[in-house]
């Protein structure tokens, strides 16, 4: 039998839910501009340059002039090739990713691209995340070339009338970025007018009804899991408290419980109870739910080993778009 030190408390370990990255969802209409913005924001290429779709939600984390920041990116707005039920389910995932909601849309664009159902995009904004979103939504135009940061505002403001139309949807917010993500010259002014616009909301993030079933549904996913890994915790930090002098052991304890954090929540974010509710009904049978669901939360196992040994971020969000592609494909036949 361990012998715990006479200081510890019998209490099980509480894995406390740590404060997120501030959060942004970057959307795109068409093509590789979200993308490119996401590469832009995080300073390194988390999507290469042939990408201009994803099938599937992801977060990556990173920091934006200093500050953590967790980003988000979903399908295109107008991808032909996503059924309604893969879209709708997409649709929560990238809630889920991003609860308790994003402190701010960027909206992408090619300078260079702007096409017809761009300017459509603030009306499936408002249908998608609720009518009170183009508040919070800032309009980025990603660019090529070495031209200077006050002709393309200039441009933007004065020249080119439909880009003016564009933002005045957006109440007029807009930045450019270079499509080159290794140019940091311009993440500052980037940070400062995305801390702008929140402070002027009221310095939070943007919820909905939606965004707040989505964060129910992962919260009360993350208190089933905690209660589930009880015993696991117990157990680690006992045999903790023989491996480790008194010196280490307090920061390989913080170290453990930051990694089941990590592990809890994107487990919680894949697969809750919200996400298989729309898995469900886009399958519209019980049988193939049973076995979808086994394969989604077999996967997630896999991934939870990867975040606890660190590999989390990045990597989290990259597998977190395959987690769905059983479900999916049954989807996309029963529509063909």
């Amino acid at each position: 039998m361990v012998t715990r030190n006479a200081n510890k408390s019998n209490s099980t370990p509480h894995v406390r839910r740590r404060a997120a990255d501030e959060p942004l969802m970057v959307v795109g209409s068409s093509g590789p501009s979200q993308f490119q913005l996401t590469n832009a924001i995080l300073g390194k290429e988390v999507f290469s340059n042939d990408v201009i779709s994803i099938s599937a939600s992801v977060k990556n984390k990173g920091e934006l002039s200093g500050r953590p920041v967790a980003v988000v990116n979903g399908p295109n707005m107008y991808d032909k090739d996503i059924t309604h039920p893969k879209r709708k389910m997409e649709l929560r995932r990238s809630k889920c990713l991003v609860i308790p909601g994003p402190h701010a849309f960027l909206v992408a664009f090619d300078i260079e691209k702007i096409s017809p159902n761009d300017m459509k995009t603030p009306w499936l904004l408002k249908r998608r995340f609720g009518a009170n979103c183009l508040k919070h939504c800032m309009v980025l135009f990603a660019y090529e070339g070495n031209l200077d940061g006050a002709s393309l505002e200039n441009r933007v403001k004065k020249t080119e009338w439909y880009l003016r139309e564009l933002i005045e949807k957006y109440g007029g917010r807009f930045h450019v970025f270079k499509k080159n993500w290794r140019d940091r010259s311009q993440d500052k002014e980037f940070l400062r007018k995305i801390e702008l616009m929140v402070a002027s909301l009221g310095g939070g993030h943007f919820s909905s009804r939606t965004f707040q079933t989505a964060e129910d549904s992962v919260r009360k996913e993350e208190k089933r899991l905690r209660k589930q890994k009880a015993e696991e915790i117990e157990r680690t930090w006992n045999e903790m408290e023989q491996q480790y002098t008194s010196e280490e052991l307090c920061f390989q304890k913080d170290a453990y419980i930051a990694n089941v954090r990590a592990e809890i929540q994107a487990k919680a974010e894949l697969d809750n109870g919200w996400l298989r509710t729309s898995l469900a009904r886009g399958l519209g049978t019980g049988l193939v739910v049973g076995a979808v669901i086994g394969a989604l939360f077999g996967s997630i196992e896999g991934l939870g080993g990867m975040a606890l040994y660190g590999v989390i971020g990045g990597a989290v969000g990259a597998s977190a778009g395959g987690t769905a592609h059983v479900a999916i494909k049954h989807m996309e036949n029963r529509d063909m």
